[in-house]
């Protein structure tokens, strides 16, 4: 055991592609699909979760190179043994803050054909973009999605390979942050049309004549306008005045 956990050389053994064997079933052994011999990293300062996926990984045909606790020991060792892969929590001492993605930016660029995948207890959309940005064979996961061990392994080998994977969890919160940011990004070009009048102060007879539309077709654009803003029925809040007060915070 060294300062930076256990390390173990590369071996000179050639890559075996195992695609053609029989689906996985938990025990020992390769899972389909995953090149034997692919050198990983592992970077979590939770030692029995680190320890738990160094053991499903060196089941599942990878190489195991070594382990830290930190980000400092994982530069170090990244630069010792120039794995295929690095698996890194995104929050490490001593701050818990960020280091795991700091390292991980520095990986990408001292190392740029070492996949990354950063490991999260939750979203973090603004560090997950961060990292996504910085081109092929990137992933964000969150931990709970390792307890899937095929989907994890899978997973993995894809990024590997070259793909990056975002976990879905991820996908909505990006979706949901998009829309507060733009809450008008929901609508139709008509339907910023029909919201642009109403904030002028024209009526739905008004609109009508102005877009030359029927009143009835603009009321049900107005239906669906606040539908979209997410704006429901109030005995105290006028919707329509909400919506006009949307599109004015957005301008």
């Amino acid at each position: 055991m060294t300062a930076l956990g256990r390390v173990r050389r590369r071996p000179g053994g050639r890559v075996v592609d195992n695609r053609g064997m029989p689906g996985w079933s938990g025990v020992p052994g390769a899972a389909p699909g995953v090149r034997r011999g692919t050198t990983v990293v592992l970077a979590d300062d939770d030692v029995l979760l680190r320890e738990g996926l160094a053991s499903l990984l060196d089941r599942s045909g990878f190489d195991v190179l070594g382990q830290a606790g930190n980000g400092t020991e994982l530069l170090a060792l990244v630069r010792s043994v120039r794995p295929e892969l690095a698996i890194i929590d995104i929050r490490m001492p001593p701050a818990q803050a960020t280091e795991g993605l700091q390292a991980a930016r520095v990986i990408r660029e001292e190392l740029p054909g070492t996949a990354i995948i950063v490991l999260s207890a939750h979203v973090e959309v603004d560090e997950a973009m961060e990292l996504l940005a910085g081109g092929q064979g990137l992933g964000y996961l969150l931990k709970s999605r390792v307890t899937d061990v095929t989907e994890f392994i899978e997973t993995v080998e894809r990024i590997t390979a070259g793909a990056s994977v975002v976990d879905p969890s991820l996908v909505q919160e990006l979706v949901r942050a998009r829309r507060r940011r733009d809450p008008l990004d929901v609508l139709s070009p008509r339907e910023r049309e029909v919201l642009a009048l109403m904030a002028e102060g024209a009526s739905n007879a008004g609109i009508a004549g102005r877009i030359y539309v029927t009143e009835g077709t603009v009321e049900k654009h107005v239906r669906s306008i606040l539908t979209k803003l997410d704006l429901p029925e109030s005995d105290t809040e006028h919707r329509r005045v909400l919506a006009v007060l949307r599109f004015l915070d957005a301008r």
